[in-house]
């Protein structure tokens, strides 16, 4: 059973960063490209970075320069670094691979940016 538990989440002003880690069990993380997602108040979840099993990466233009993804396959986690948060970066946050095709979301982790 493919399991994904995301943290690192938490409340922080405009201009301070957050780490997130996602957990996979049930699925090795190598055989896969896999990404960050978001999901703001009101809207639809969208792709916010992802990273290839070679370690390409690719970035929403909104989070360009600012987040960085990574994955460590030996632990099966993917991680994001978010530098220099924006308000408009608020939202739950979820890991999943890309196309988005595991069978199961994990809870995400909250983030919450304050002006």
């Amino acid at each position: 059973q493919v399991q994904l538990v995301e943290s690192g989440g938490g409340l922080v002003q405009a201009g301070g960063s957050l780490r997130l880690s996602c957990a996979g069990s049930g699925i090795f993380f190598s055989r896969y490209m896999m990404g960050w997602y978001r999901q703001a108040p009101g809207k639809q979840r969208e792709l916010v970075a992802r990273i290839g099993s070679s370690g390409t990466t690719n970035y929403a233009d909104s989070v360009k320069g600012r987040f960085t993804i990574s994955r460590d396959n030996a632990k099966n986690t993917v991680n994001l670094q978010m530098n220099s948060l924006k308000p408009e970066d608020t939202g739950v946050y979820y890991c999943n691979s890309f196309p988005a095709t595991l069978p199961s979301w994990g809870q995400g982790t909250q983030v919450t940016v304050s002006s």
